[in-house]
């Protein structure tokens, strides 16, 4: 059996790792846009995850219909249609549930925040 090379290793690990914590960022940020903006379309979502990362966090267009369609299932978002300048485009806005989900979720992610804040304090990694 031939090893990989330690570059290529390297890569397909990244890969991995913020394919894993991407997933669940992405349905943060988009209830998180969606509570704060209101109704948008699907390339408004994009344009802002652009806008708020400079580029860096932003799915795939496929991953992100993906990503909608399962918070839909959820129940988390609703779609409609609305037609703008004699264009239909698919909308999506939080439910209720995703209301008081994205609420929730939200102090999970200042405890998060917290942790990496005291992990990355020198004076807190004498504790670690």
């Amino acid at each position: 059996m031939v090893k990989d090379l330690p570059g290529v290793e390297k890569e397909k690990a990244l890969k991995k790792f913020r394919r894993e914590l991407r997933a669940g960022l992405y349905s943060y940020l988009i209830l998180s846009i969606l509570e704060k903006k209101g109704e948008l379309h699907g390339y408004a979502i994009r344009k802002e995850l652009e806008d708020l990362s400079s580029g860096e966090l932003v799915p795939s267009e496929g991953a992100l219909y993906d990503i909608l369609k399962s918070l839909k299932k959820l129940g988390l978002v609703e779609n409609f249609w609305a037609e703008i300048g004699g264009r239909p485009r698919k909308y999506y806005r939080l439910t209720p549930l995703g209301q008081e989900v994205i609420r929730e979720v939200r102090a999970e992610i200042e405890e998060i925040k917290r942790t990496l804040e005291r992990l990355e304090d020198p004076r807190a990694a004498s504790n670690i």
